[in-house]
Formats: structure tokens, sequence, C-alpha cells
């Protein structure tokens, strides 16, 4: 076997130090791949979900099922007239979406599609994993935190004031919804004991850590549809404004990258959501089932591209089912809702996991602690006073519109009388 290559196995992190330069660059270039071609068949999955939930055909034309119609658009992006703005910094114009889609090629390099594979006819293994590192999911924080840039930049620096009223909302609420997201992970690095991405799944061996961590992996669910700007949290543009947000600007190519790097990081939020919650590339049975053949070779890279694709249909099931939310609403909900609920699971699964470690407390006395905190909690509640309501508003004033002469428009708390032509009252804000 070419190089010393250990297997993520029994807790032990894959030991990428001997890995040679060929492989990693494959390793590099296979991903950029299976990311674009993700894309290209992302957007054709999206409209043809939406379709079905709409009962219409969606893109049915070109190709079998309308397969390559993802194809057909982005040929037309690629030939549009390329416009550039003349008042637009015209340097941190064209890096704005360069900087958006490099950031979200980052991710994946430390997400593992499998264990240690071997290659076909050959006796090179290596793991199905560009690499990995004791803090990868700080790093994928990092990566998508840099991907802000890109984001902010393109609205500045377009010159506009549309894009820039865009820009800002996006990254209010990316930046908002990343530290929900970033709570809800300490939960997963606190039950498995590191930050390593091949160390989490090989972790996840007995359970799944989305049943245990219930409530981190709903506020995960819902930030990664907040930072990824889709329905219906996709506020970049506004209910008044007839643009797109940030990317108002842009078109051609420079539009196609924004594009890319929005599905891109949807591909990433969903990777991630499988590898620290739903058991990475392990098999959705108990360990052990059927031997090890589930979970060895080529076939658990099949069932992470199957988690993933799960995890997309949510994407797209949830733009295709809810209303888009108000901005105060979704930035109240962050910072108020899931921010506060994160922090304070947190703070509970903490204190539990040092009292089932260092306190060693046993099991049964832990539970009745828990049980006693949990009246204690609620106790209050069942006594709380209850909110006064507030005092019914009075019945509005009657007038007389032509008293003075002339027509006068009701004040707040009055109303004109009852139409003669129609029989009825005319409230004072219907007029």
């Amino acid at each position: 076997m070419n190089g010393v290559i250990l297997a993520a196995e029994g807790g032990v992190a894959a030991d990428f130090s001997a890995e040679p330069v060929l492989a990693s660059v494959v390793k590099a270039v296979l991903i950029v791949v299976f990311l674009l071609t993700s894309v290209l068949f992302a957007i054709w999955f999206e409209r043809k979900v939406v379709a079905k939930m709409q009962l219409r055909p969606g893109p049915n034309w070109h190709g079998p099922k309308g397969l390559l119609q993802s194809l057909a658009d982005a040929m037309k992006l690629l030939l549009k007239e390329d416009v550039n703005v003349t008042r637009a910094d015209r340097v941190v114009y064209l890096l704005a979406p360069m900087l958006s889609v490099s950031a979200s090629l980052l991710v994946f390099a430390v997400i593992p599609f499998g264990p240690t594979v071997t290659i076909p006819f050959t006796d090179f293994s290596t793991p199905a994993q560009l690499t990995d590192f004791p803090v990868a999911v700080l790093y994928i924080l990092a990566a998508a935190s840099v991907g802000v840039y890109g984001i902010v930049l393109g609205g500045w620096s377009s010159g506009s004031t549309y894009p820039l009223l865009g820009a800002v909302r996006s990254t209010a609420q990316v930046i908002s919804y990343e530290l929900a997201m970033g709570l809800s992970l300490v939960s997963v690095f606190i039950m498995a004991g590191s930050m390593s991405t091949s160390q989490i799944v090989n972790s996840q061996t007995q359970i799944w850590w989305f049943i245990p961590l219930a409530p981190a992996f709903v506020v995960y669910i819902i930030s990664m549809v907040g930072e990824t700007n889709r329905l219906p949290f996709d506020l970049p543009e506004a209910e008044g404004e007839l643009v797109s947000g940030y990317m108002t600007e842009y078109s051609s190519m420079k539009f196609a990258w924004f594009f890319l790097a929005e599905y891109i990081n949807m591909l990433n939020v969903s990777a991630v959501a499988v590898t620290l919650f739903l058991g990475g590339w392990r098999a959705p049975v108990p360990d052990g089932f059927l031997g090890d053949a589930l979970n060895t070779g080529w076939l658990p890279i099949v069932w992470f591209l199957v988690k993933v694709w799960a995890v997309m249909f949510f994407f797209v099931w949830v733009r295709g089912t809810l209303l888009r939310l108000r901005y105060d609403q979704f930035m109240i909900f962050g910072w108020k809702v899931l921010i506060p609920v994160a922090l304070g699971w947190v703070v509970v699964l903490g204190g539990v996991q040092w009292a089932l470690t260092v306190a060693a407390l046993p099991r049964s006395t832990f539970l009745y602690v828990a049980a006693g905190v949990v009246v204690l909690v609620l106790l209050p509640m069942l006594f709380w006073p209850e909110k006064r309501r507030r005092p019914e508003p009075a019945e509005p004033e009657t007038i007389d519109a032509f008293a003075g002469g002339y027509p006068v428009p009701p004040l707040p708390g009055q109303k004109l009388p009852a139409s003669e032509r129609f029989g009825k009252e005319v409230a004072g804000n219907d007029r």
C-alpha cells in the first residue's frame, strides 16, 4: 500500500500526514467537480419537486425529464451580455462574487464522504476525505464567515442604494443565524469530545446525535435555512423592492457566481448536518447489522449522498410550503428565540455531562435532581399572575362630515354616519 494511511476507526482520526500530494490534488478536483455537478442537479431537483407540489410539470423539454435544463440556464448566463456598472468600484465589484464562491468551496475539504477506500485494480488505500484536523468544525464556521465578505462587498461596491441595503440586510441575517448555528454545534462537541469531523462520525456508532441532541438539531436546521438566505428567510430583497438585493447590479457570469455560491452553501450546510447529527457516512441501520458490509468499502459514500439529498429535499419542501417572514420578525426570532434556546441547551447539557462524568453522580440521583429542576421551573408558571387585558376601546364617535359646510375626514376615534345608499356605517380607517 502506497503511503501510511490509517483508517478512521475506533475513535482514531484518519492520518493524512503521509498522503501523497497527487492523491490530495485528485481528491480536491473530484470535490470541485462533485459540487459543480451537484449544483446543476440541485437546480433541476428544486424546480421539479416544487412543480410536483404545485401540480405542474416543471422543466420537461431539454433532455429526458428536463435534466439538461440547468445546463441550458448555465449556458444562457455564460453567453449573456456582461454589463459593468459605471459607478462601481471595479476591483471590489469583480472580487466579491469570486470571494463568495471561493469560501463556499472550502467547506467540503474536511467533510468525510466515507471510511478508507481502496482504489479499484490497485492496492492504494486512502480515506474518502480530503483532510481533517482537530478543529475541523471551527474551520467550517470560519469559511462560512469569510463568505459574508462577498455579500457585503458586492452590495457596497455596486455604488447603488438598493444593493447596499440588500447587502446590509443579508449580512446581518447571516451573522445572526451563524451565532445560533455555532451554539447548536457546541452540543455535538460536548458529546463527541472532539471537533474533528471524522471523530464525530466515529462517535455515532451507537446512536446518531440528532436523537439525544434534538433541541440543538432543530436549532441547527432552522439556522441553516436562515444562513443560506432561503425561503422563508430569503430577505436580501425586501417586499417593496423589485430588485435582487446585493446582486442587483450583477449580470451574466458575475451573477452566476453568486447564484453558484448560494447552492454550494446549501450543500455545505446539508453535509455538515449529516456529518454532525445524522451519522455521517454510516448506514441507517444499527451498527453491526449484516456485519460490517454496509459501513465498509464504497457503499458508505452512497449513504452519505442519500442523507445529503434528503436534507436538500427539506430545503425544497420548506420553500414550497412556507411564506416569507417580515425582516423584523425574522431577526427577533433569531436573537430572542434561537440564540437563547441554543445557549440554554448548551448550559443544561454541560451540567448533565459534568454530573455524570466529573461528579460521578448516579443516574438515579441525577434523574431525581433533573425532575426537581423541572418542577421548580414549571411551578412558578402555575401561579404566575394572569396578564391584565387591555381595556376595550371606546365606541367611536359619530360625526357629521358636512357640519362646517365642506367635507372633513374623520379623526381617530370617530366614524361617519350610516350611508343612506348602503345602509351601513363607514369606519374612519376605511376612508
